[in-house]
């Protein structure tokens, strides 16, 4: 297998949790959508990354790779790092909150439909960018 057939194959998932995120997002499960939108954005990063022959790390944030080999992407993706790596950053914080929640922090109480929005939009941006490069 190679790096690029593990790219299509990390694209092909994170576009099938696209529509899993609408479903969520429908039935009002707003941290649901964060959560899942964190997940489809990590592999759609991954996916790009990948694609360019950088082996990703088993992390969930990977925006700081993406900036450090910019030169490796086509010039329409190399202006979008910083906000590629933005995205990934913020939802990355995320993830553990907007599925195990805290004492303090129940996530299906504190996740609004704007905080879902905003994850569903970002996950949205990072797929289409990801599709540009890999397909």
């Amino acid at each position: 297998m190679t790096n690029r057939t593990l790219a299509h194959s990390y694209l092909k998932k994170a576009m099938a949790r696209l529509d899993v995120l609408d479903l969520l997002f429908q039935k009002q499960a707003y941290s649901d959508v964060v959560r899942e939108a964190q997940e489809t954005v990590e592999l759609a990063l991954k996916g790009m990354l990948r694609f360019v022959g950088i082996e990703p790390p088993k992390i969930h944030d990977v925006g700081g790779l993406l900036i450090e080999h910019r030169e490796k992407f086509p010039p329409e993706i190399a202006l979008s790092v910083e906000k590629l790596a933005q995205i990934s950053k913020r939802l990355r914080k995320e993830r553990e909150l907007a599925f195990y929640g805290d004492i303090d922090f129940i996530p299906t109480e504190e996740y609004t439909e704007e905080d879902a929005k905003e994850a569903l939009v970002e996950a949205r941006y990072v797929v289409e960018l990801a599709q540009k490069l890999i397909i």
